[in-house]
């Protein structure tokens, strides 16, 4: 006789509220053993052996977050890492400017000191200048400097550093004064030649560090190499401050006279502060 079974897709299987009620019912049976036997051996060796199970899973589970912490701790890193570099250099920065301006600051006490001292040296009352700009002028080169009339500068007036005459004032206002250098083709100055005391007119060229002798006999003394100081013919430069260098010397047979070329001694391109003599006009 044939048994005749029910299909398998009509089959009843246990229900959903069974399952459910079971394993509520395992979850506090297991609750209830564990806090009730913790103290003994079974239990805490079957939770040791459980967790070594499901560590492997945890670790898997945990490793996108670990991933994501470690990219912020290097990313953290490399930010504070780019300030601290960017710290370091902007400090390094600031210590050259703060060398650089303390070098510039020594060499500008240097020179004001060497200034003085030429003050020392002379009976003449002088008044230590600062250049404010060079005016731009492609047939002459000028100085303005910071003092005017109010610190009792007026037209005429010699410019010295400590290597000599550097030019001479020839415009003044109020707060700004104004000079010409040596160089200037309207500038002339009474000179003497130191080794011998032959006395001349050098004038400037109109040419940067240029200055010029002219309408000397052709049997002048003088040679290349000597040293040209004021005179102090004429009352406007003090004698003894030295002005220029020959540096070439031309003889014209025909004509009877001598030129001779001259370069200025004086560092007008170098420095920032220089002295104006007030000589009694």
């Amino acid at each position: 006789m044939q048994i005749q079974r029910t299909p398998i897709l009509f089959r009843r299987s246990i229900s959903n509220e069974f399952k459910l009620l079971f394993l509520a019912f395992l979850s506090v049976l297991m609750m209830i053993t564990d806090a009730g036997y913790n103290d003994g051996y079974v239990i805490p060796k079957l939770r040791e052996y459980i967790s070594l199970i499901i560590y492997p899973f945890q670790r898997t589970a945990f490793a996108p977050i670990d991933m994501v912490k470690k990219a912020n701790d290097w990313l953290d890193a490399a930010n504070l890492s780019r300030k601290e570099n960017e710290i370091l250099q902007k400090q390094r920065i600031e210590l050259a400017q703060v060398l650089t301006h303390a070098s510039q600051l020594e060499s500008e006490n240097a020179q004001l000191r060497r200034l003085l001292g030429i003050v020392d040296s002379t009976s003449e009352t002088a008044i230590v200048v600062e250049v404010l700009y060079e005016p731009k002028n492609l047939s002459s080169k000028h100085l303005v400097f910071n003092k005017g009339r109010n610190a009792k500068i007026i037209p005429g007036m010699p410019v010295i550093d400590e290597s000599g005459i550097v030019g001479q004032i020839i415009r003044v206002t109020n707060k700004t004064s104004e000079a010409a250098l040596v160089s200037d083709n309207k500038i002339s100055i009474p000179v003497q030649i130191l080794r011998n005391g032959l006395r001349l007119i050098v004038s400037g060229s109109g040419f940067v560090n240029n200055m010029e002798v002219k309408y000397m006999a052709a049997d002048a003394d003088i040679e290349i190499g000597d040293i040209l100081v004021t005179s102090g013919i004429g009352g406007i430069y003090p004698a003894g401050l030295s002005v220029a260098k020959i540096t070439s010397v031309e003889r014209n047979n025909s004509s009877g006279f001598l030129k001779a070329i001259a370069s200025p001694l004086s560092n007008s391109n170098r420095y920032r502060h220089f002295l104006v003599l007030c000589v009694e006009q």
